[in-house]
């Protein structure tokens, strides 16, 4: 436990064309550098292309595509005399949006393509299909918790 008090969750302002709170995130979750601007216009192009392939709304899309992509247990390393064991955990809620994000981007990033916003836009198809990179990694993530299910009981 650290030694400083809790943190206080913010606010977050929901963004101004959709008006959801998790795009929001979303987009700060992607900013490099400071360029707020540029990721939102990133995002916004990506949903864009997203309206056109599905002809349906394409903020249901992103957030099916994140709730697809996001892992309900992970393992940590624990140490127990002298081994270290692979230990399943269950993730509270904002970790697993947070990692879901994470993925997205990070798969969107190492995608072949044109434009990060065509890139992002593929992923999230995928996503929203249970394929692709991001997907893939929640997956491996879910069979590593399962073939570690013996050593539950080390949980802290």
């Amino acid at each position: 436990m650290g030694r400083k008090s809790k943190t206080i969750n913010r606010s977050i302002t929901p963004d101004s064309k959709y008006n959801s709170v998790v795009l929001s995130k979303f987009v700060a979750r992607m900013m490099l550098q400071g360029k707020k601007a540029t990721c939102t216009r990133l995002v916004y192009d990506a949903l864009d292309v997203l309206k056109v392939k599905t002809s349906g709304d394409p903020l249901e899309v992103f957030l099916k595509a994140l709730d697809n992509v996001k892992p309900m247990v992970e393992v940590k390393s624990r140490r127990v005399g002298g081994a270290t064991y692979q230990v399943p955990i269950e993730i509270r809620d904002s970790r697993r949006e947070a990692l879901g994000m994470r993925w997205i981007i990070n798969a969107a990033r190492s995608r072949n393509g044109h434009g990060m916003g065509e890139r992002l836009a593929a992923e999230l198809l995928d996503a929203f299909n249970s394929t692709g990179t991001a997907f893939k990694k929640k997956d491996d993530t879910h069979k590593m918790a399962e073939a570690n299910r013996a050593f539950a009981h080390y949980r802290w």
